[in-house]
């Protein structure tokens, strides 16, 4: 059998940073795979900006290394600043221009040629879906569209690698959803992207892998299942009921793979599970022989099991 090899975008190995007395990030190591949409989590000043603009070679690492598409970022700067598209947490906007112009301004200042600059601009606007506002003062647009612009901005010389820090701040829930769906048309397109949050639910539905920082250091990477089940050493069941709660809680404490009973609701119990398909089939079985009335048993979505664990990690962090 071939077994399929995941090619790494981006590798991060032995980088700290270091401001005065603050380690920003410290022996920090990280590999994000080709074609992924890769989330950093993590608390306010937890790294995650230092660690993206080191990555868009904006700035320089203490110590260490890293490498975008097998390039060493600070042998070769300007090579990868061709690959990477930086789209930070705060952007500078021209309220004058149009959003065209703005498009254009940034196209120039690639080194896109000017034959090529109005096509580029067009395909980037309908891109983000904001066409019809090609000839709109960008100090005219909502705050979702001027997100959606900027990273229009990140894209106009073609990228394989997007950095975005906090783009779905301050967006209302239908911005979110388009920003989400934008990202897996990119990532349909063949770029990485590297995007950080602390939207935890936002990330779990949009990232195909996560990676949990904390004071700088990196807690836990790899897919959202991946360190879901890492950190809480299992995966959690959602058991609802018609009834019958003490019992099926009884029933429940027999099995050698359930721990951490919690009766959340009247009719909904909530248990650690540890095991393979095999053992959680068998559980669900015993419930069933014993005519206890489950009406739905299922593991915990990744995204709330995330955002516990996130919070368990991060407890008393006031900067969160």
């Amino acid at each position: 059998m071939t077994q399929t090899v995941t090619q790494t975008m981006v590798k991060v190995r032995n980088v700290s940073k270091r401001y005065r007395k603050v380690n920003a990030l410290a022996d920090f190591d990280l590999d994000v795979p080709k074609g992924a949409i890769y989330g950093l989590i993590g608390p306010n000043v937890a790294g995650k900006t230092t660690l993206l603009r080191i990555l868009a070679a904006l700035l320089q690492p203490s110590t260490g290394q890293v490498w975008i598409d097998s390039e060493e970022i600070h042998a070769s700067p300007s090579v990868i600043q061709r690959k990477v598209g930086y789209m930070p947490d705060f952007f500078g906007v021209y309220p004058d221009l149009t959003s065209a112009e703005y498009l254009e301004f940034y196209a120039g200042i690639h080194g896109i040629p000017h034959k090529k600059q109005a096509q580029t601009v067009t395909d980037l606007l309908e891109l983000v879906d904001l066409s019809a506002k090609r000839d709109a003062l960008v100090e005219t647009l909502s705050r979702g569209m001027k997100q959606r612009l900027c990273l229009a901005r990140a894209l106009v010389h073609d990228p394989e690698v997007l950095l975005l820090d906090e783009p779905a701040s301050g967006l209302d829930p239908r911005a979110r959803v388009e920003l989400r769906e934008l990202l897996r048309t990119l990532q349909g397109m063949g770029k990485t992207v590297i995007i950080s949050s602390h939207i935890l639910l936002e990330l779990a539905e949009m990232c195909t892998d996560v990676a949990i920082v904390q004071g700088g250091r990196l807690v836990v990477a790899g897919n959202v299942e991946q360190v879901s089940r890492r950190l809480s050493g299992g995966r959690q069941l959602e058991i609802r009921v018609l009834d019958r709660v003490p019992e099926v809680v009884a029933a429940l404490k027999e099995q050698p793979t359930i721990s951490n009973i919690i009766n959340h609701e009247d009719t909904l119990i909530l248990a650690d599970f540890v095991g393979d398909d095999t053992a959680l089939h068998h559980t669900l079985v015993t419930l069933i022989t014993r005519g206890l009335p489950v009406i739905s048993f299922a593991p915990r979505s990744s995204g709330g099991r995330l955002e516990e664990v996130f919070m368990s990690i991060t407890e008393g962090n006031s900067q969160s």
